[in-house]
């Protein structure tokens, strides 16, 4: 059975699927340290928390993950607010991208930016805490896109999708065998800011945001290494994304 974690910080929290996970731990009675750049959308849903939820503990910052100094500055505060963190996820991202080539390299390098860099400071700023404290878990949302090389607009946001989950793949091996815990969520479609629902003639097998998030929640709270959440149909077509003939895949893609 997996250890109880009580103090929760997730980035990107002012909607969709960070907005989701706060709610469904809410209601799991944890608490909530919850960060993203827009804090009138974090009141707003601190505000519906504490009115679903009373009990709740609910505390918001503006993060802006692309500022390293704010992302130690803020975590280390939250830390100090809760006296600590158990688990920290890593949520916030961006889905902007062009073909390589075709003269859009700032939005490229804005979606390399933030899923990358970003997501590397707000692990270096998890493994301080949790080294400080000898214990943590780290969970990393990733994408289903991170299973091989995409074409087109997804090419830069699925290398940095799989580089995140390698980040966290080399901690798992250092720290193997210590008092702390990796997951990897590599979720499908579910709705959200970046998988918008009225999309789904174009992305059969997406789910709601509650319903997707659900099996992310359970999948960290089982502290899983890895998940393709839902599992179906994802944990069987991550088999075939992975070993497909490049023809193949160009079909599905």
């Amino acid at each position: 059975m997996a250890t109880t974690r009580q103090r929760i910080l997730i980035t990107g929290a002012s909607s969709g699927l960070g907005a989701e996970m706060a709610r469904q731990l809410a209601a799991k009675g944890r608490d909530l340290a919850l960060c993203a750049r827009r804090t009138d959308k974090l009141e707003a849903l601190r505000e519906e928390i504490l009115a679903a939820t009373p009990q709740a503990r609910v505390l918001v910052r503006a993060m802006d993950v692309t500022d390293d100094a704010q992302v130690f500055e803020v975590t280390r505060a939250f830390a100090a607010d809760l006296g600590g963190l158990d688990r920290v996820v890593v949520n916030a991202g961006l889905g902007k991208g062009a073909a390589l080539g075709t003269g859009r390299h700032d939005v490229n390098r804005e979606t390399a930016v933030t899923n990358f860099l970003g997501a590397l400071a707000q692990t270096e700023a998890a493994m301080e805490v949790f080294r400080a404290q000898g214990h943590g878990h780290l969970v990393m949302v990733s994408s289903m896109s991170a299973m091989r090389g995409l074409p087109r607009s997804m090419t830069t946001y699925a290398a940095t999708k799989a580089a995140v989950a390698h980040l966290v793949e080399g901690l798992r091996l250092e720290l193997l065998g210590e008092p702390y815990a990796f997951t990897v969520l590599y979720p499908g479609y579910i709705a959200s800011e970046m998988n918008d629902a009225t999309d789904s003639a174009r992305k059969p097998g997406l789910v709601s945001t509650e319903k997707g998030v659900h099996a992310m929640v359970e999948a960290m709270e089982k502290e899983k290494a890895e998940a393709c959440v839902p599992p179906l149909p994802w944990a069987p077509l991550s088999v075939v994304m992975r070993h497909a003939p490049l023809p193949v895949l160009k079909r599905m893609v």
